[in-house]
């Protein structure tokens, strides 16, 4: 019989999401990531912690200091970046990203209000889940980090028809549109939303997400471009609303998404 005695099972049974765990705390992000001002790093903590039932005091006391936009970006949108940080290293899950959201936008509701005409948006994007996919969990992450980095996203929800898309794009005309596909029987709505879009006369980018899609796939049509993580999609859109093509938009993917 074979003896275990002095074997380090530690070697063997360890999971690589576990030891990422072990590294990224949401103590060391905290730390690392947070704003040093004290008004904004409680604003951010709250959002962070998903302190929900306080974010509302905390943002009515700030907002006797400080400016309500800052409130929204420095405060708010900081807190939402760690959050962000933290489920891109699997320390945070889907429950941690809708709760911090929750309380994000509890916090810019009230901020919003202080803001004479509103807050001004980034820019419009439009979300679907494609025509006959039923999951939606990746997009609607991807809904809570555009939001937060600023813009309003048309959320269509799953199982959205081709030509409902289609017809929302030409009504909203907005930045660019994404779609997510979960499953190999889905991902082929996205180049025929592609080759309506150019028929229509729309030359914005369509961005391409889910489990089935792969960054090839994404390059293999025009007007398609990809986001392989829901924190890269603000990263993308901003370089888009700097004036980039889905062309240079594939060109640069590389340094896009890293933040450069």
């Amino acid at each position: 019989m074979i003896s275990s005695k002095g074997v380090d099972f530690s070697k063997i049974l360890k999971r690589y999401d576990i030891s990422l765990q072990n590294d990224m705390t949401p103590e060391a992000a905290a730390k690392k990531m947070l704003p040093k001002d004290p008004i904004f790093k409680e604003i951010a903590e709250c959002v962070m912690y998903k302190k929900f039932k306080e974010i509302g005091p905390v943002v009515t006391k700030a907002l006797k200091e400080k400016n309500p936009l800052d409130i929204i970006n420095d405060g708010l949108v900081a807190g939402m970046e760690v959050v962000a940080k933290l489920y891109a290293d699997h320390v945070y899950y889907l429950p941690d990203i809708m709760m911090a959201a929750k309380t994000m936008e509890i916090g810019i509701a009230l901020a919003e209000k202080q803001i004479p005409g509103g807050r001004v948006t980034k820019g419009t994007v439009v979300m679907h889940a494609a025509e006959g996919d039923p999951h939606d969990i990746g997009k609607n992450i991807a809904a809570v980090m555009t939001r937060s980095a600023g813009y309003t996203v048309i959320d269509m929800g799953r199982d959205v028809a081709v030509t409902d898309f289609i017809d929302e794009m030409k009504k909203t005309k907005p930045l660019f549109g994404s779609g997510t596909a979960l499953m190999t029987t889905t991902m082929s709505a996205f180049p025929a939303e592609a080759k309506l879009m150019q028929e229509a006369g729309l030359t914005m980018p369509l961005m391409a997400c889910g489990g089935a899609v792969n960054r090839d796939y994404a390059n293999s049509f025009d007007l398609g471009i990809y986001s392989q993580k829901a924190p890269q999609t603000p990263l993308i859109a901003q370089k888009i609303l700097d004036g980039y093509d889905w062309k240079k938009i594939r060109e640069n993917w590389d340094s896009i998404v890293k933040g450069e």
